[in-house]
């Protein structure tokens, strides 16, 4: 099908001509946009860049060939037309003229002076400059403009390659502010270490590649030497520079110890970081030369005293895999493309020769010489198998996907066959069309053989339930038979098998596995016919010779069997007498041990894994022909096997089950139908009145096999079972050993809310080194102070932002950001819920003695914990208040005597405490006015009300509640009364108001508080949090010394973000999705409506009108229940702003519970804002005082090298594959899925987006081609999408493969750091989740798994839409029963996969 890359139906002018422009015209875009820019300022200068635009395009493609320009061009001209009618000079009167002082205006408004302007600002101001002065040039006289522009163009010019486009470093802006990223120590270092070309030959320029304007070397750093060496992609260049740096600072910061302070005051990449990443990088390739008997080609010259060489290999092998495409998923041959451009880069840094050397790969006027050169023949080949193979519709035998094409470079035939350079004429680039073709070559006559598979080859067919499983087969076919020959016999009971008669009948189980060996052996032959042929011939050979000694083991065994009846023997005399008189044996018995003895040594080896592992990675060829038996000789899984002690438990794991299950088979299915089957075997025929159901055979086989064949069944069936029980024992126990499930309710929640931060600061608070263990000592307050409560708020905000809370729910959940002003802990107030008036009750029943009062309100900390803090927090509020000195000193007596009765355990006897209620009542209606100022401003009335509240307050302290407190409040030689003025200073601050809100929670707050949150989810996730802090897990780093990672979504044409249409649309039943969504979450529905509504009632009944009567508008009405046309409706006044983004917050609100991309953004760029807060919090608790040097502390602020840290630590690419063909397609759903993706860009500035664009355009002899290109795109501005890297493709990716994984290749390039999560557009992620993260990524390097090191991270997954139907239900518990436990198990105990 033909791909959408045009508009069918022309342009509707309604959007900006730079976003409807054909790929193929991609360079005028910047002109279009620079019209679009000062359209405003001059509308006669936008129509002449317009102008220019269309000539520009006339020169491009003067026949309109391309996909899409014929149509553009008419689009263009029509507006030209209009502009030139309706625009009017307004500087001179002349177009030369107008542009030229124009072009002089804009330049001193926008270039001088500005200069501390952000780079994407600038970066704009001097294209659209640059577009301006281009447009001069065109629009001038032949003369040519004044040399001045000429001067200052120049000078723009020189300045705007400065401001180029970048994605995470802007390494290429040389003027203006340094940006913070720039800063970092080592990014630095590692830019610097790059840039170090020196002693390195030169190749010779070629003129055609480099542009002209372009002024001094091109070689900058060791990537652009590459550049111009192999003849790589200038994008894949740029791009790899910044993925090489990332690493090599990313990796340093990780490497920081005490030990090296001196070494990173002078910013220097230590030698181990590059080492380390060599390492990395490296493995596969040195794992391969091994393999192969290979020397490596990573070599450094003698005399190399820096670590240039290493960079530079480094360097060649990520520009080789950036430039990949599709043969990325063929490893081994990019070892292959690598070890000859490495000899060829070694031959050019150890030639000490001067002058220019000739480059090893150059195409005279292109910069795609490796593309065209290496990887295009090997991608054609990839896709002539692809075609072949018509997407996997075809036989495998008859042609060659990913891994057949990999395997061929797992012998040192392909060094023969291929060579370097490549030789186009070998059988491995021989299309499938052309088999066994006759090709004539330099006069004679060749027969050129495709080539063959290497290793295997598939066969589609129900046999492979057998061939795959065979030896599992084998010894439930062979344990059954051994059960039923016991079972038959007398006894019946297992002891029976020291009987000789019965020890010799179990021994045929030899000769039924003999007879299994034959059949999986025929199998082997069988299933490979049709495949024969592209088999290797070690592989026939391996294959025939099985055949023929199955075929011999199936007449031994039976013929000596048969000679060994007459000498029967037990199983005691066989042990016994086996060694003392082997001339006295069975010939069976011999035979049955020579049969046996492979699987003896097998059993060995498993036993002793240090030899087989060492084995098994053996390249020595004896070593390897005695294994060819077992296994072909293979470069993948060789040696995968565990320590001894993960052995154990994989094989006692295994033990058991089978010892459970045949145990269950023996004494429950086997044992008990004995019996009843001899009783019907020795009937004779019956005579039946009835039909006779089954004919007559001899013993009544028919019946025999009718009640043993569903025991037959079930037994192998139960296996199953077995593991499923086995496997939730063991996952169960695993669990409670790793602590999981200890808060699954709320209560025990609150049970153990006390404890919760001190497992916050083990886990998620990084240590450091050098600094005193005081932490260790740290009380559970200063804890909550410094960490806990900074997170706990922000996990609480997240919940707000996502409506599962209210705005009270909020309140009684977060902890005050005041923490500390208090004596004792600030907990949340959802824990202290109804305390405060349970002290009252408890204070009103004690009459005697202070002991006793204490006692009880200690029985629960939380009460002394509110107690306390409403108390101290009482104090501060009222100090605030008070603005005589007078009346400070009438409080400072009131507290004086009650801490003095409190010193002298005399409380209950100085005070009346049961007279406490009428105090909490004044304090709340203090508390309410004070806020109600603070919302309406000063109000004369409302500060008298405080200041008789404050009096009644007094006077109840003094005269109601205390017994001697008479005279506190004497009035003598006082011209105005106490408590008369107030100071409200106090109320503008954000914190004090805070204290008053939440002492006022405190008061009020009844016994309803301690089941918020109401909503379910809010409730999972607060408990799901609150225990993972209790589970064992890594330390968490300091961000800075986190592993940096990147989240790759892969992105077809799914939901982006609902639309109001689409939230009103009603299917066949009538109902809408805003509907559905409104009545499946009514709670969250309540609380979105609470956080968007405007806190004044008028605005607020404003908002219900303007929406209910927006709804009236669409689909059914209430009264006739008729779907009203949209001709029909009334069109609503476009002023209204206010109703139109109220639709955009429902639509956000219905878009973040469906399955759309817009959710999955938004929560996988919580790892960014985790980081952000965690960068934050390391700064703060002076955990990283380690990198304090000038750069953090001259003219930049914390926040911005926050977010600097977070840039490099963490990158999201989302892989829109047809983002391009969205952003021209005239269908109104693409259109809209274009749109609202770019909103994405706009709304997560660091949110990048990588999608495959085809650009149909005239080659260089006329003829229309498509070329494909990977695009890398971010947003600029509040409207545009700015291109950062483009990577041209030697095809269209996803013609070979599926769309998803060829999707995920693409784009994987574009990702940065060490470490890749992969999400589907379903999934989504949480903020508390995220602050996780780097204990996740600890794992990879945590030492618990001894050499082998986890390559791959499993994390569990929650099925949100459990609750929308039964089905959806039955999904979600599946994924915890089946998914969740079984991984657990697979990792621990059985420990399944070596990953």
């Amino acid at each position: 099908s033909r791909a959408i890359t045009m508009r069918t139906e022309g342009f509707s002018g309604e959007e900006e001509e730079s976003e409807l422009v054909p790929s193929s015209l991609a360079p005028i875009v910047p002109i279009l946009r620079a019209a679009n820019a000062i359209e405003d300022e001059n509308p006669r200068v936008a129509y002449l860049c317009r102008f220019t635009a269309f000539e520009k395009v006339h020169k491009m493609d003067p026949n309109s060939s391309g996909r899409g320009v014929r149509q553009f061009k008419t689009y263009l001209l029509h507006r030209l037309e209009k502009d030139e009618k309706e625009t009017h000079r307004k500087l001179a009167s002349t177009d030369a003229r107008e542009i030229q002082r124009f072009y002089e205006q804009y330049c001193k408004k926008y270039l001088e002076g500005f200069q501390d302007r952000k780079p994407d600002e600038m970066g704009q101001y001097y294209q659209t400059a640059s577009v301006l002065y281009d447009v001069l040039k065109t629009v001038s006289p032949p003369s040519g403009p004044d040399a001045k522009f000429d001067e200052y163009a120049e000078g723009v010019e020189k300045k705007k390659a400065s401001f180029s486009h970048y994605n995470i470093l802007p390494l290429n802006i040389t003027s203006g502010p340094t940006q913070p990223v720039m800063e970092i120590p080592e990014i630095k270092a590692a830019v610097e270490l790059l840039r170090w070309t020196q002693n390195l030959p030169m190749p010779r320029p070629d003129p055609t590649s480099v542009p002209q304007e372009i002024e001094g070397p091109v070689v900058n750093d060791l990537l652009d030497w590459l550049w111009q060496t192999f003849g790589f992609q200038k994008g894949n260049v740029e791009n790899q520079k910044e993925h090489l740096i990332l690493l090599l600072a990313n990796m340093d910061m990780r490497g920081i110890d005490s030990a090296r302070q001196g070494e990173r005051q002078i910013h220097m990449i230590h030698r181990n970081t590059i080492d380390r990443l060599m390492k990395k990088v490296f493995q596969n390739y040195i794992s391969w030369c091994r393999y192969l008997h290979l020397e490596s080609n990573i070599k450094i010259p003698r005399d190399e005293s820096t670590q240039q060489p290493e960079l530079l290999y480094i360097g060649l092998y990520l520009l080789i895999w950036g430039e990949a495409s599709n043969v990325r998923f063929m490893p081994e041959c990019l070892c292959y493309i690598f070890h000859h451009m490495a000899r060829d880069l070694y031959d050019i840094i150890s030639d000490r020769r001067e002058g220019f050397f000739e480059p090893p790969f150059q195409r005279e006027g292109s910069d795609d010489a490796f593309l065209q050169l290496v990887i295009q023949p090997i991608y054609n080949v990839i896709y002539n198998e692809a075609v072949m193979g018509k997407h996997g519709t075809v036989s495998h035998s008859k042609w060659r996907n990913y891994d057949d094409l990999n395997e061929f470079f797992w012998s040192k035939k392909c060094f023969k066959q291929l060579g370097w350079p490549m030789n186009q004429a070998s059988d491995f680039f021989t299309s499938p069309t052309k088999t066994n073709n006759n090709i004539k070559q330099r006069g004679h006559s060749i027969s050129r053989r495709r080539m063959s598979k290497t290793n295997f080859v598939e066969v589609r067919t129900f046999l492979h339930l057998f061939r795959s499983f065979d030896r599992m087969w084998a010894f439930f076919i062979l344990a059954f038979q051994a059960m039923v020959i016991i079972a038959w016999s007398p006894s019946g009971s297992l002891s029976a098998i020291f009987e000789p008669t019965v020890f010799r009948d179990v021994m045929t189980i030899f000769i039924t596995a003999a007879f299994l060996n034959f059949l999986q052996a025929t199998l082997e032959i069988v299933l490979n016919w049709k495949a024969w042929r592209s088999l290797v011939c070690s592989q026939m050979i391996r294959h025939v010779l099985k055949f023929v000694v199955a075929i011999g083991w199936l007449i031994i065994l039976p013929v000596t069997y048969t000679s060994s009846i007459q000498n029967p023997t037990g199983l005691i005399k066989f042990f016994s007498n086996w060694i003392g008189n082997f001339q006295s044996q069975s010939i069976y018995n011999v035979a049955v041990a020579l049969y046996m003895l492979p699987n003896i040594f097998s059993a060995l080896f498993f036993i002793f894994l240090p030899i087989r592992r060492k084995l098994e990675r053996s390249n020595a060829h004896i070593v390897r022909f005695l294994l060819w038996w077992t296994q072909p000789k293979l470069y993948v899984a060789r040696g995968m096997y565990e320590d001894t002690c993960s052995l154990l438990k994989y094989t006692t794991f295994w033990i058991l089950l089978l010892i459970c299950k045949l145990a269950f088979s023996y004494y429950v299915e086997i044992s008990p139908l004995v019996g009843p089957t001899k009783t019907i075997m020795f009937l004779g025929r019956g005579r039946y009145i009835w039909h006779e159901f089954f004919p007559y055979l001899q013993h009544n086989l028919g019946v025999v096999f009718t009640i043993w064949a569903p025991v037959v069944m079930v037994y192998f069936m139960d296996t199953q079972i077995w593991y499923a029980i086995f496997s939730t024992v063991c996952g169960g126990v695993n669990g409670a050993f790793s602590r999981l499930g200890e808060i699954r309710t709320l209560g025990m929640l609150r049970s153990r809310f006390e404890a919760i931060p001190k497992a916050f600061g083990k886990n998620l608070v990084p240590t450091h080194r050098g600094e005193p263990k005081r932490h260790e000592q740290d009380d559970r307050t200063s804890l909550m102070e410094k960490k806990f409560s900074y997170i706990w708020n922000a996990f609480i905000s997240s919940l707000r932002e996502e409506d599962l809370i209210s705005n009270s729910e909020r309140d009684l959940l977060v902890v005050p950001s005041s923490v500390g002003d208090t004596s004792v802990t600030q907990w949340p107030p959802f824990l202290l819920a109804s305390k405060i008036p349970m002290a009252l009750d408890i204070a009103k029943s004690v009459k005697k003695r202070d002991e006793e009062l204490l006692r009880r309100i200690k029985q629960d900390p939380y009460t002394y914990y509110a107690v306390i803090e409403c108390y101290e927090t009482l104090l501060d509020i009222l100090y605030s208040l008070i603005a005589e000195t007078s009346d400070m000193k009438v409080v400072d007596r009131i507290r004086e005597s009650l801490e003095e009765s409190i010193h002298n355990q005399s409380l209950v006897r100085d005070f009346r405490l049961d007279e406490l209620h009428l105090l909490s009542d004044k304090f709340n209606k203090l508390l309410s006015l004070l806020l109600e100022i603070e919302q309406e401003g000063n109000d004369t009335a409302k500060m008298t009300q405080i200041a008789n509240l404050l009096q009644d307050t007094m006077e109840i302290i003094t005269q109601d509640i205390m017994k001697n407190g008479q005279g506190i409040l004497k009035d003598e030689n006082r011209e105005s009364q106490l408590f008369a003025n107030i100071n409200l200073e106090s109320i503008k601050d954000e914190a004090w108001r805070e204290k008053c809100v939440r002492l006022r929670l405190l008061l009020t707050t009844k016994e309803s508080a301690i089941y918020v949150p109401i909503n379910l989810e809010a409730r999972r996730r607060m408990t799901f949090f609150a225990n993972s802090l209790f589970m064992k897990m890594p330390r968490a780093p300091q961000v800075s010394s986190m592993m940096s990672f990147s989240v790759l979504t892969p992105y077809f044409k799914e939901e982006v973000l609902f639309s109001a249409e689409d939230l009103h649309k009603k299917n066949e039943d009538g109902i809408s999705i805003l509907f559905y969504l409104q009545k499946i979450y009514p709670d969250e529905w309540k609380n979105f409506f609470e956080r968007i509504r405007p806190k004044d009632e008028e605005s607020r009944k404003s908002m219900m009108d303007e929406i209910s009567r927006w709804a009236s508008y669409r689909g059914q009405t209430a009264k006739t229940g008729k779907v009203t046309n949209s001709t029909e409706r009334p069109k609503l006044d476009p002023k209204d702003e206010f109703l139109k983004a109220r639709m955009e917050d429902i639509s956000l609100w219905a878009s973040y519970r469906g399955q759309t991309l817009t959710r999955t953004v938004r929560g996988m760029m919580y790892y960014r804002r985790a980081l952000e807060i965690q960068c934050i919090q390391d700064k703060n608790a002076k955990l990283d005082h380690q990198r304090t040097n000038s750069s953090y502390q001259d003219g930049e602020s914390v926040a911005d090298m926050d977010l600097a840290i977070a840039d490099i630590k963490f990158t999201y690419v989302v892989s829109c594959q047809v983002y391009g063909m969205q952003k021209v397609s005239k269908d109104a759903k693409e259109k809209a899925r274009y749109l609202n993706i770019l909103n994405l860009m706009m709304m997560y500035p660091s949110l990048r987006i990588a999608y495959i664009d085809e650009v149909e355009a005239p080659n260089k002899d006329g003829m229309t081609e498509k070329t494909y290109y990977s695009v890398l795109v971010k947003g600029v501005g509040d409207k545009y999408d700015e291109e950062i890297y483009r990577i041209k493709l030697p095809g269209k990716p996803t013609n070979i493969g599926e769309g998803k994984p060829e999707n995920q290749n693409h784009a994987i390039i574009f990702t940065r750091g060490e470490a890749l999560q992969v999400i589907d557009m379903n999934q989504d992620n949480y903020l508390e989740e995220a602050f996780k993260m780097r204990n996740v990524l600890e794992e990879f390097e945590s030492t618990k798994y001894g050499k082998s090191k986890p390559t791959i991270l499993g994390l569990r997954e929650h099925i949100f839409t459990g609750s929308v139907s039964s089905l959806a239900w039955f999904m979600s518990n599946q994924e915890t029963s089946f998914v969740t436990i079984g991984q657990r198990v697979l990792a621990n105990p059985l420990k399944y996969v070596t990953l």
